[in-house]
């Protein structure tokens, strides 16, 4: 079975997750989110999250901590490459991504470029 793609609540609780560091309950997480979604919506996607194996849980009390199982930059790197292959003009994409990064973005994104171009 294919997996699916990330949902938009899916990525900003595995964001939070990635921030903090280590692990975290559901009302934690819950409070670091916009939007101030119901509880048992935090707990339904951790519970999805921990199917996907994209965190690992464990019990503490009544309730489990959970802790990211995946590295984040990997997983929004994919999900950027698979936005890029559906695109029909993957270079506008590009082009219109870049006019949206900061300064400090852009100076990152030409040392990384720099730096596979000398890797070649």
């Amino acid at each position: 079975m294919a997996r699916r793609a990330l949902g938009q609540l899916e990525a900003e609780v595995l964001a939070a997750l990635a921030a903090l560091g280590g692990s975290a309950g559901t009302a934690e997480l819950r409070s670091r989110l916009e939007g101030n979604p119901a509880y048992t919506t935090v707990n339904t996607i951790l519970f999805r999250l921990h199917e996907k194996k994209l965190v690992t849980r464990e019990r503490s009390g009544r309730h489990y901590r959970y802790r990211l199982a995946v590295d984040e930059s990997e997983l929004v790197a994919g999900r950027m490459r698979d936005h890029l292959r559906h695109a029909s003009d993957p270079g506008g994409v590009l082009s219109r991504f870049v006019e949206t990064l900061s300064p400090d973005e852009a100076r990152k994104l030409r040392e990384i470029l720099d730096e596979t171009r000398t890797d070649e």
